[in-house]
């Protein structure tokens, strides 16, 4: 029915201070339709970049590769090089989802108490943040090195060539970098970072100005020739653990040369009668969408206007018992027994459900009781939105969901080779430990901090591949795909409609509706019900691509400057 409903629309288609990547605007963009490919990225650069591929002949994990290093130069306060992700493959022919984790890794040398100051008392945030003490081992390179092997088509050096062209010739700067180079208070104190990204005056490039990094384009070119190994083993490893070292990080080489990515088996669950597959821990985002819809699905929310009261009251309810089993269950599995199957049993999501009550808000939720006994603290790590988010469909009908990061803009403000390191240990809980019980998400030497990306796939009920969706967005990730799937799915509506739809949700606290979308009636009834209301720019980044009969349509998020190409 939503493909027929679809079909006649498609006829006629062609910060808050800890929440760094900031709001930049809202352009509403038509989604594009195509019959061969599809591909949604942040960036018209990067997404130029995948069409090329696939123009190749290249298949969509190529694509995504081509992609990621673009948005590495152009996009540099979001991924790259010196930071990791989560990503799903759809093998079409295979009939097949895998999940390969590339998240950042402890060094051996950390330490839980890595958020203390010399006198033994925690550190702020920003205390940590621009500091080496946030640098994780990277993963990006080893993940997408890895499932190239498995999956790719056209050779590895290939796929680098549109980014490192870009970085020799040059681009041009973005609105939306500009301002974030502008406002960042950390970037100008890096020596290389303040050389490439600003003026001798201390000003950020202009939009439309040329920005060349040769530096980084040196790095493409090594990483294109041996691959992995330029990282872990190559010239890359022994600046990067210099420089986390000067800024008093403990990452070494060796640490680099240990790291290993991971393919786990994809989270999947029902919604109605379609099947979503996500990431499994140590993401929370499979998990969290599939709990959040699971318990919406059993509140009695009709399949209608998700901008409703009645919808936002319900799906921010789900959202506070969604969140409070986030903080207390999840993990990276490879260090705790994270109770996936019991979080997402029919019998524990009706449980959750009859929590709810239809006409008032149950204020902070409590995580729900397991059958096994888990002697766990909740965790309070920030997890800020500084991320990206590419979806591809080739002609084939494979598909890729990789949502990467190096977590907040501009991550620790380290620069090496070109390219920025990541801050994912602030990702880790700040304590390791209260009232004697260990948190889950504490920092140990190997460990992956818990992440909240949600690259997601939605098939229909025979199977077929339907929906391919993901955003940035730090731990609001879970409520802006669930939000989207609810509107696609139960709402009915189109792509860009869908992905423009103004964000209300739930991190079990205040219910944050976003700002400067005509909600004040909304917040209003929100507060009548008893919910405690905050207003805030909501930047997510989604990008999505929805099978319409044998064609595609793919739309990016209005709030940051994504593009679809298709053909």
């Amino acid at each position: 029915m939503l493909a027929l409903a679809l079909s006649a629309w498609a006829a006629t288609a062609s910060a808050q201070a800890v929440q760094p990547e900031a709001a930049s605007g809202f352009v509403p963009r038509p989604a594009v339709v195509s019959r061969e490919f599809m591909a949604v990225t942040a960036n018209a650069y990067a997404t130029a970049a995948a069409v090329e591929i696939l123009q190749l002949g290249g298949n969509a994990l190529d694509a995504t590769i081509a992609a990621q290093w673009v948005l590495n130069l152009v996009e540099p306060q979001s991924s790259g090089i010196g930071g990791g992700g989560f990503m799903l493959h759809w093998d079409a022919k295979r009939r097949r989802v895998s999940a390969w984790d590339g998240r950042e890794t402890a060094p051996r040398s950390a330490s839980a108490d890595f958020a203390r100051r010399a006198d033994g008392s925690l550190a702020s945030f920003s205390e940590v943040l621009a500091t080496g003490r946030a640098v994780g081992a990277p993963g990006l390179v080893a993940m997408l090195d890895a499932a190239h092997r498995r999956h790719g088509r056209l050779k590895w050096e290939r796929l680098l060539r549109p980014a490192i062209r870009l970085a020799e010739n040059g681009f041009a700067v973005s609105p939306r970098l500009h301002l974030l180079l502008r406002d960042d208070p950390w970037l100008r104190q890096d020596k290389a970072a303040r050389a490439l990204y600003y003026q001798a005056s201390g000003e950020a490039r202009r939009p439309g100005e040329i920005l060349r990094n040769p530096e980084l384009a040196a790095t493409l070119r090594a990483v294109a020739e041996t691959g992995l190994r330029a990282l872990q083993r190559g010239a890359l490893a022994e600046p990067i653990a210099n420089a986390v070292r000067a800024r008093g990080g403990s990452l070494s080489v060796a640490d680099m040369d240990d790291y290993q990515p991971r393919q786990r088996d994809a989270v999947c669950g029902l919604y109605r009668a379609w099947r979503i597959c996500g990431m499994p821990p140590p993401s929370s985002g499979g998990i969290g969408v599939l709990q959040l819809l699971g318990v919406l699905e059993r509140s009695g929310l009709p399949a209608g206007d998700p901008a409703s009261p009645e919808a936002a009251h319900l799906f921010a309810e789900a959202g506070r018992l969604t969140y409070a089993d986030r903080a207390r269950y999840l993990a990276d599995p490879d260090f705790v027994s994270v109770p996936q199957r019991a979080l997402l049993q029919a019998e524990y999501l009706q449980r959750r459900a009859s929590l709810i009550d239809p006409r008032h808000s149950m204020g902070d939720a409590p995580p729900g009781e397991l059958p096994e006994r888990h002697a766990l603290a909740d965790d309070d790590a920030p997890e800020l939105p500084a991320t990206t988010h590419i979806s591809v469909v080739d002609a084939a009908g494979n598909a890729i969901a990789l949502t990467s990061s190096i977590e907040s803009a501009f991550g620790s403000r380290i620069q090496v080779g070109g390219f920025l390191l990541n801050n994912q240990l602030t990702d880790f809980s700040f304590v390791a430990e209260r009232d004697g019980k260990p948190v889950a998400n504490r920092l140990q030497p190997g460990k992956r901090p818990l992440s909240s990306m949600a690259p997601t796939f939605v098939f229909d009920a025979s199977g077929q591949l339907y929906a391919v969706l993901g955003s940035p967005g730090g731990n609001r990730i879970i409520n802006y795909v669930a939000r989207t799937l609810v509107a696609l799915l139960d709402g009915r509506q189109e792509p860009a409609a869908a992905v423009s739809l103004a964000h209300v949700g739930n991190r079990n606290g205040a219910t944050e509706i976003e700002r400067g979308r005509g909600l004040d009636a909304l917040a209003l009834e929100l507060e009548r019900r008893g919910h405690r209301v905050q207003q805030m720019d909501m930047t997510s980044g989604l990008h999505l691509i929805v099978r319409l009969g044998e064609r595609w349509a793919g739309a990016a998020d209005p709030r940051r400057e994504g593009v679809a190409r298709g053909e």
